[in-house]
């Protein structure tokens, strides 16, 4: 080990003399890069000697061949898993430098363009939703490397190269377009316009797809596609996403294609169709695709079957990105319509699959098979048959127990649906303690979580019994409801007010309630009526007063509240009609005739100017307000 530290030591420090001749410093570069290509530690040793600054100090030399050498050296090292992408842009000439470096060779061409690919990765990343490329991941603060890269002119300065000679250039200079393009709106519309050699960039992206093309090639062509599509570049019906991309991401998924292409076209085709319905329907009408992707699910094969050992280890090796790849496509093929679904759950052994996948030991393939049932969780019917037949809500609940942020966002979006009122799962979900579990995620700093959970109790409070809106409350607690009603997230507060909603439903459970927790939910009201929210969020708030005025004796709350009877009244005058209605349903339910009181009352709000709003109300141009105006009056003249 000392040994191999002397002579790493002794050539960088060769390969930094300029007193040395170049061809000295040449073999040090290749003998460096060789050693880069051995241990990740050996890497990482090179690495602590400072060898990226040494390298990039030689790329400023004039001989041709040192440069290829200490290119090919960074090429490996930065194409190490650990090697810190950052460290290719902590000097800010470095980027402009080998731009300029690019016309130099093919040698610096190819090497170059497989460093930017390797070293751009996206800052931002987005939790909700999946995204299905093996590219991204998370870079540090600062600007994008997509967008220094962009900035420095790389699309104009490798654009050319997709004509090189060299199939090697051509291959990188694709590779680079692909990272380029994912997730980047502003250089995908640039790409869509870049001509080269007299055609624009997407034909020859649909060119490279052509079958007598290496697999490699139509694959990544068929990336930059997708890339470009979902960054608004391409329409979703133009023809070379609909007759080329699409297509070629399909035959990628057949039996005839290695492990790795298999992984690598379901995973690109599930993040081209991801949010698009047409391309959904397209993509499960081809091939058989949705019978293709079984297959997915049988590596390994079975043991007796491979005489083979090291074809055993390799479908042992991908046999977890095959799963992860096909449930991802199934949740994206499954995202909307019915009868997708429907063929998917009739797939051989589909939900028991499903289930297994749920207790995965790969942490990849769980999350994929979480959001593969999420995706199919959208069906009515299948809530009510399959779901119920597997019992899928115990291995739901299992997943929900301890989990990764990632995975917990899509189990809980899954749970929320499970929840619902039409939901044979509803009940054994309640009973199995999830009331604890969801309103633990409430407290959650992850926003996703946050709105998952709040939603979650308020499919369960729906039309529910009054103890379960008893052990919502407990469980929830008076201080983290108004910690909700005060989050900063609109779709926290709306979902709030949903459970509020919910909960202030069916007169005893709205005079239970009011009678426990009326000072402090009359208190959140005002606040909310009287803050900066949005026209959705005070009709909800005005919808749960029109709740509690219609309780026996939570209405009084509101009678003997002043500062309420204002809002509402200044609600019933406002410019939108959708406050105004909502307004209306109070006032309605406060002064109905058939309840007791109902005459004081109905003097009380005379008194502060309400029946003058309605008479003016009655000759309002819109027909709904027009109605409740003229039916509240009747109660007047009953």
């Amino acid at each position: 080990m000392e040994n191999l530290y002397y002579w790493r030591t002794l050539l960088l420090y060769l390969l930094q003399q300029e007193t040395s001749s170049t061809e000295l410093r040449t073999e040090c570069a290749v003998v460096l890069g060789s050693l880069a290509m051995g241990t990740e530690n050996n890497v990482k040793s090179l690495l602590d000697c400072h060898i990226i600054p040494a390298l990039l100090q030689g790329l400023l030399s004039p001989e041709l061949k040192f440069i290829e050498a200490c290119l090919r050296c960074l090429r490996t090292i930065f194409t190490s898993p650990v090697t810190p992408e950052e460290l290719l842009y902590t000097d800010a000439t470095v980027i402009p430098h080998l731009m300029a470096l690019l016309s130099r060779s093919r040698y610096t061409q190819e090497y170059i363009c497989q460093i930017f690919s390797h070293c751009c990765k996206l800052r931002h990343w987005h939790s909700c939703g999946f995204k299905s490329s093996p590219q991204p991941l998370l870079c540090a603060n600062g600007p994008d490397h997509q967008t220094i890269l962009f900035n420095h002119g790389a699309v104009q300065n490798i654009a050319h190269l997709l004509s090189s000679t060299s199939y090697k250039v051509r291959m990188q200079a694709l590779k680079c377009f692909s990272v380029l393009a994912f997730e980047n709106p502003q250089v995908s519309m640039t790409l869509v316009n870049v001509l080269v050699d007299g055609e624009l960039l997407p034909q020859i992206f649909v060119k490279m797809l052509q079958r007598d093309k290496p697999i490699e090639m139509q694959l990544t062509s068929a990336k930059c596609l997708t890339y470009m599509c979902r960054a608004g570049a391409i329409q979703t019906d133009d023809n070379c996403i609909v007759l080329k991309a699409l297509p070629s991401l399909v035959r990628m998924c057949s039996k005839e294609r290695l492990l790795e292409e298999r992984v690598e076209g379901a995973e690109t085709l599930a993040y081209l169709i991801e949010t698009d319905v047409e391309l959904q329907r397209i993509a499960s009408i081809t091939d058989h695709l949705i019978a293709m992707l079984s297959d997915y699910f049988k590596y390994p094969s079975s043991v007796s079957a491979i005489t083979d050992i090291k074809r055993l280890d390799h479908d042992l090796k991908h046999a977890h990105e095959l799963r992860q790849a096909a449930f991802k496509l199934y949740a994206s093929l499954g995202a909307n319509d019915e009868d997708i679904r429907k063929k998917i759950i009739e797939t051989e052994n589909m939900m028991d699959r499903i289930v297994n996948g749920l207790s995965e030991s790969s942490i990849k393939v769980r999350l994929s098979a979480v959001r593969c049932l999420h995706s199919l969780s959208r069906s009515v019917q299948q809530l009510r048959t399959s779901f119920q037949d597997h019992a899928v809500w115990k291995p739901l609940m299992k997943v929900l127990q301890n989990a990764p942020d990632e995975v917990l966002v899509v189990a809980s979006s899954t749970l929320c649906n499970l929840l619902l009122e039409f939901s044979p799962s509803k009940e054994p979900i309640l009973e199995s303690g999830a009331i604890e579990l969801l309103c633990s995620l409430t407290q959650s700093e992850n926003l996703a979580l946050r709105v998952n959970g709040i939603w979650a109790l308020m499919n369960m409070a729906f039309q529910a019994e009054q103890k379960i809106k008893a052990d919502i409350l407990q469980g929830l607690s008076t201080e983290q409801l108004f910690q909700l009603l005060s989050d900063s997230d609109v779709n926290v507060l709306m979902k709030t007010l949903g459970l509020l909603r919910n909960l202030l439903s069916t007169r005893p459970h709205i005079d239970q309630i009011m009678s426990t927790h009326g000072k402090q939910i009359m208190q959140a009201v005002t606040l909310i009526l009287e803050g900066e929210h949005n026209i959705e969020v005070k009709e909800q708030t005005l919808c749960i007063l029109a709740n509690i005025a219609d309780g026996t004796t939570a209405k009084e709350l509101i009678m003997t509240n002043d500062d309420i009877l204002q809002k509402i009244k200044y609600y019933m005058s406002h410019s939108n009609a959708k406050l105004q209605l909502a307004a209306m349903f109070c006032i309605s339910n406060l002064i109905w005739n058939e309840e007791e009181g109902s005459q004081e009352r109905q003097d009380k709000l005379r008194d502060i100017g309400v029946v003058d709003i309605l008479h003016k109300l009655s000759q309002s141009s819109d027909p709904n307000l027009c109605d409740k105006a003229k039916t509240a009056l009747q109660q007047y003249l009953a």
